[in-house]
């Protein structure tokens, strides 16, 4: 795969607008080891290299464990992840695929005992932002070497 763009260096003012979206863990009222799970799978959906190494690395730099990381592919197969977590990522996988989806009825039941109205903003807003960060990594085939 070879890089097609360097967008951060063609426009660095717009992508730098879409990784402080990513980076508001401050403000997001999600726990960092939840928005870690999201942003990579998030990443695995969409099927960006360079992102799915980004978020893996960072996930295992923040103490997540190799199980829980190895495994997030097949979340639903598995107890490694709290109820939340699995409303967290049923929601992501389904606004991720928003035109195949449109996000489901059962999801947003499924996720609204999980969240307050501002965390389920807040994890769309996370989502959308991880969304946009692998369109741009897959469009210019970014690559994690």
């Amino acid at each position: 795969m070879t890089l097609r763009l360097d967008s951060h260096r063609a426009n660095g003012l717009s992508t730098e607008l879409l990784i402080r979206l990513d980076r508001r863990n401050e403000r997001y009222r999600l726990e960092h080891s939840l928005a870690d799970l999201v942003r990579l799978r998030v990443s695995q959906v969409n099927g960006c290299p360079y992102c799915i190494h980004l978020h893996s690395a960072r996930a295992r730099k923040d103490g997540e464990m190799a199980a829980r990381i190895d495994m997030l592919e097949v979340w639903r197969e598995t107890p490694l992840y709290t109820d939340r977590e699995r409303a967290a990522l049923a929601w992501a996988e389904a606004v991720t695929d928003i035109a195949g989806t449109h996000v489901p009825d059962a999801v947003w039941e499924a996720a609204r005992p999980y969240f307050s109205e501002r965390e389920i903003v807040d994890l769309t807003l996370l989502v959308t932002a991880v969304n946009s960060l692998n369109r741009f990594g897959i469009a210019f085939r970014r690559s994690p070497v």
